[in-house]
C-alpha cells in the first residue's frame, strides 16, 4: 500500500476521511486539499503546518476552479458531498446538485489532466432499508421516488454509473468505493458515534431514535484509509467497486449506546424519541471481493476502535467539539 513521489488530490479532504487519508500519506506525498471548509477536521490536527500540504477552499461546482486546482495531480481521491441524513432531509436538491454535477466536475477534470487513478466515494445506502451481507453486483435499490432520505443514494448512484462509464468510454481508471458506517477520531458532523460519545462524556442523555433495534456494521477509519490506499495501488481495482467495511461489528443502535455509556464510564442513560423518517433497518457488508482482489481485511473491531475514539473525544472535550 506504499505510495510516494505522488501529487494527489483529495476532494473534501478537510473532512474526517480525508483528514485521516491525509495524515497517511502526506510525509511521502504531495497533498492538495480541495474544500469549502463546510466540515473542517484539520483544525484538531497539524497537518496545516505540514510542508506537503497545499490547501485549496473551493466548490467542487466549479468546474474551473476544480480544473485549475487538479493540475499536475497524477491521483484523485474525491470525498466531497452533501452527506448525513439531517443535511440531505433538509437540503435534497443541492444534495443532487453537489453530489452529481460535482462527481462530473471531478471526473472531467480528471481526464483532462490524463490522472493515473481516481477513487470516488459512494455509498452502502445504494443497497436501500435491508441490507445484509449484501454483495456489489446485487440489485441496488432506488427507494421510493418522493422519499427524501433517498435523494442522496440515488445521486451517488448515479455518480459510480458515471465513473464507471468514464472508465468503460474514455479509458479513465477510476474505482468506486462503498463505505460501511465509518467511525472514529476527528469526526466531524453528523454521524451516531459522534453524538453518543460527545453526550456520554458530558453526562447527557444519548437520544435514540424510536426502539433503537436498527443494526449497522460499524467500520474504523483507519481501516477504510486501508481500504482506499488499497484501490490507490491495486491494479485490480480500475473499473471495480468495492463494499468496505467490518463485517465482524455488528451491533444494533440501542446496543451501540449501551455499550459506549459503559466503555466511557458514563452516567448518562438513554432516551428513546419517536422520528417518523425512513431509516436504514439493516446494514452489513460482504467484503469478499475487497479480499480476494485487494487483499483487503479489516484489522480493528468495534470495542477496540470505540475506545480509540473515546480517549480522542475525551482529550478534545475543552469546548471544541458539539
Amino acid at each position: 500500500m506504499t505510495l510516494s513521489g505522488k501529487r494527489i488530490f483529495l476532494t473534501g479532504g478537510a473532512g474526517f476521511i480525508g483528514t485521516t487519508l491525509c495524515a497517511r500519506l502526506i510525509d511521502e506525498n504531495e497533498i492538495v486539499i480541495f474544500d469549502n471548509g463546510h466540515r473542517n477536521a484539520i483544525r484538531y490536527t497539524d497537518l496545516a503546518s505540514h510542508k506537503n500540504l497545499r490547501f485549496i477552499k473551493g466548490d467542487v461546482l466549479d468546474y474551473q476552479s476544480v480544473l485549475e486546482g487538479m493540475k499536475g495531480c497524477e491521483i484523485v481521491v474525491h470525498l466531497a458531498a452533501i452527506a448525513g441524513v439531517d443535511d440531505v432531509f433538509n437540503h435534497p436538491v443541492l444534495t443532487m446538485k453537489v453530489n452529481m454535477l460535482g462527481t462530473y466536475h471531478v471526473l472531467e477534470a480528471a481526464l483532462q489532466h490524463g490522472v493515473k487513478r481516481l477513487v470516488d466515494f459512494s455509498t452502502s445506502e445504494v443497497f436501500g432499508s435491508y441490507a445484509f451481507r449484501v454483495q456489489e453486483g446485487d440489485v441496488t435499490s432506488l427507494g421510493a421516488v418522493g422519499e427524501t432520505r433517498w435523494t442522496y443514494a440515488v445521486s451517488k448512484l448515479a455518480t459510480e454509473h458515471l465513473a464507471h462509464n468514464y472508465f468503460k468510454e474514455f479509458g479513465l481508471p477510476t474505482v468506486s468505493i462503498r463505505p460501511f458506517n465509518i467511525y472514529g477520531p476527528q469526526q466531524v458532523g453528523q454521524g451516531a458515534i459522534h453524538a453518543f460519545v460527545v453526550r456520554a462524556l458530558r453526562g447527557e442523555d444519548l437520544v435514540v431514535h424510536n426502539d433503537g433495534s436498527q443494526i449497522r456494521a460499524w467500520c474504523y477509519v483507519d481501516d477504510i484509509v486501508d481500504g482506499v490506499l488499497l484501490m490507490l495501488t491495486k491494479p485490480e481495482a480500475v473499473g471495480e467497486a468495492f463494499n468496505i467495511g467490518n463485517p465482524r461489528s455488528v451491533v444494533t443502535v440501542y446496543n451501540l449506546a449501551r455499550e459506549i455509556i459503559r466503555l466511557s464510564n458514563s452516567t448518562s442513560k438513554i432516551r428513546f424519541v419517536v422520528e417518523d423518517r425512513t431509516d436504514v433497518e439493516l446494514r452489513i457488508p460482504n467484503i469478499a471481493k475487497a479480499q480476494k482482489l485487494l487483499g483487503y481485511s479489516p484489522r480493528i473491531d468495534l470495542e477496540q476502535g470505540l475506545l480509540q475514539t473515546i480517549d480522542w473525544y475525551k482529550s478534545q472535550l475543552s469546548g471544541r467539539l458539539g
